[in-house]
């Protein structure tokens, strides 16, 4: 990405964060709408992917479920970036009544224990309305991770808005964030970690609606590096004010076998979590990028580069700049455009190395 390329990327997520957020709620929302129909109806890649990861979660859904799935799907993720913008200036009262979460006893509970706890979830409807409900709405703080973006100025706008939403932000730069994750860990603390989807050299290979994908091992070496829980999640919208949510049971370290044993089982106990969650709402599954490593491998017909393990520069779903910009010029005014992706601002655990890296919310 060039100099002026950085600039403009820039500049249009700070005129997200400094705009939307001032829009009344109704012409916010449909402004989100607008992005997200203009881009689906120009089925470009980024839908298209979509589609194709959806396909694989609802096999059994022909050409026209597909194409309602992926336009809902378009939906919730302009939703998720429109709620992100207006997030910080969302009263505490807003965000603890925007959020439900089935099963909270199982964190609730772990935390009280003072093992801490590492909640792993997928990126699925709104994971940093999640974080505000824990820190602003039941007063949880927790760590995450954000891998470092380009240009410099657009990491510092996603870690300033995280922060600002309560949460601790730790930079992914090899594998120094795992250190002070353990530590947090060993104190009793809460570690969020987007983990459905890392296909560098040191993922964890799964089985994930029937086929071989790969994520990401940090979760489960934390928890058995430090003794934490490692609980999966799930999040999915209820209607148009409402994001609900479920804890899973804790994913436990097995008895036996190797460290890398044992966290290809615990990862895949996370797939499986994950699974659930998505095959119950997979129009709320941000998945607009390659995940399975079929789609990775060259293909003779069209020479696609990207063997199995290589994956493309995000780690997760494209941001708002990737898939609008498969909207014609001037569709969608006062978006946030940009090459960065919610891979590159979410925390997503990153395999032996770290523990977080982006892609996302993600």
């Amino acid at each position: 990405m060039n100099g002026g390329r950085d600039r403009l990327v820039d500049a249009l997520y700070g005129a997200g964060w400094s705009t939307v957020k001032k829009l009344p709620e109704p012409v916010a929302g449909a402004l989100g709408r607008t992005i997200a129909d203009t881009v689906w109806k120009r089925r470009g890649p980024n839908v298209l992917r979509l589609e194709t990861n959806l396909a694989r979660v609802v096999p059994e859904a022909g050409p026209e479920r597909l194409a309602e799935l992926s336009r809902a799907g378009m939906r919730s993720y302009m939703r998720y970036w429109m709620e992100s913008f207006r997030l910080p200036v969302w009263s505490a009262e807003r965000v603890r009544g925007s959020v439900e979460i089935t099963d909270l006893d199982l964190l609730t509970d772990g935390l009280k224990s003072g093992r801490g706890v590492v909640l792993a979830l997928p990126h699925l409807a709104n994971w940093d309305l999640a974080g505000a409900w824990l820190t602003r709405g039941m007063g949880v703080p927790f760590t995450t991770v954000v891998e470092r973006l380009k240009p410099e100025s657009l990491f510092d706008r996603f870690v300033e808005y995280r922060e600002g939403l309560g949460m601790e932000v730790l930079p992914h730069t090899g594998g120094s964030a795992f250190g002070t994750l353990a530590r947090r860990l060993r104190a009793g603390g809460l570690v969020c970690l987007v983990a459905d989807r890392d296909l560098s050299a040191s993922g964890v290979e799964v089985t994930f609606f029937g086929e071989k994908t790969r994520m990401p091992a940090g979760p489960a070496m934390l928890a058995q590096q430090t003794g934490a829980l490692l609980l999966p999640a799930t999040l999915h919208y209820d209607g148009p004010a409402l994001m609900r949510g479920r804890v899973y049971p804790a994913v436990e370290v097995p008895v036996s076998g190797r460290r890398a044993e044992k966290s290809a089982v615990m990862t895949q106990a996370l797939a499986d979590a994950f699974a659930t969650g998505i095959a119950e709402h997979p129009e709320d599954w941000h998945m607009l990028q390659r995940l399975w490593l079929a789609d990775l491998e060259p293909r003779p017909e069209d020479g696609e580069p990207g063997a199995a393990g290589t994956a493309p520069p995000s780690a997760s779903a494209s941001g708002p700049a990737d898939a609008a910009a498969d909207a014609p010029a001037g569709a969608a005014p006062g978006r946030a455009d940009g090459a960065a992706s919610p891979a590159a601002s979410d925390p997503a655990a990153d395999g032996g190395r770290g523990a977080g890296r982006t892609g996302g919310p993600r």
